[in-house]
């Protein structure tokens, strides 16, 4: 193997998904079968890199000051579903079974990994939801300790006394321990309409 081409594989092993021998498989079909696709597939990954950035509003993926889902006249922007991470809306958009807008923490709570309230994006939705944006939150995290934590701080650190607002969680459906990223259409549904209060 050149030095390149260890290089290139050790870069691609770093993705999540591919271990050695995806990585390897990805690079030589790279190189030896479709080389005419490299060209093209450097200059999205530049053009990606330079113009994807987070909603200014929700946190989601965006290339201009927020994303679609934010300025869709469409989606009920007074109900928003919290979220870990940027799949996490990618699922549940899959689903088609979601119409409000989002929330991306980018993480949740979790102390012994040195994780706390300020490493999460939250000014944006405490803004919101004292600004009257807000009538439902919806808790889509994941259902463990981390996740559960995390509910109970948004719920008793961050609703403003003075607002009524509907806080529920998702769960039915979804898997002890398991997120919000690897589950199928079908349950997301589930989990989404058979949602519950959580106060």
């Amino acid at each position: 193997m050149t030095p390149s081409l260890e290089h290139l594989q050790h870069l691609l092993k770093k993705l999540p998904g591919l271990g050695f021998r995806s990585a390897e498989r990805v690079a030589l079909h790279l190189l030896l079968e479709k080389p005419e696709t490299l060209p093209a597939l450097v200059d999205a990954l530049q053009q990606a890199a330079t113009a994807v950035k987070r909603c200014e509003k929700c946190g989601h993926l965006a290339e201009e000051q927020l994303c679609e889902i934010c300025q869709n006249e469409k989606r009920d922007q007074s109900v928003v579903c919290v979220v870990e991470q940027v799949p996490d809306v990618v699922a549940l958009e899959r689903s088609g079974a979601y119409q409000g807008s989002y929330h991306v923490l980018h993480g949740k709570l979790s102390p012994l990994q040195g994780v706390g309230p300020e490493h999460l994006n939250l000014a944006g939705l405490e803004a919101r939801m004292r600004q009257g944006e807000v009538r439902e939150l919806i808790l889509a995290l994941s259902n463990d300790v981390e996740g559960e934590a995390t509910c109970h701080y948004l719920t008793d650190e961050l609703i403003p006394a003075d607002r009524e607002i509907t806080v529920s969680r998702i769960g039915f459906g979804l898997p002890s321990g398991g997120g919000v990223l690897y589950a199928d259409s079908v349950t997301l549904k589930s989990a989404l309409d058979g949602r519950r209060s959580y106060s």
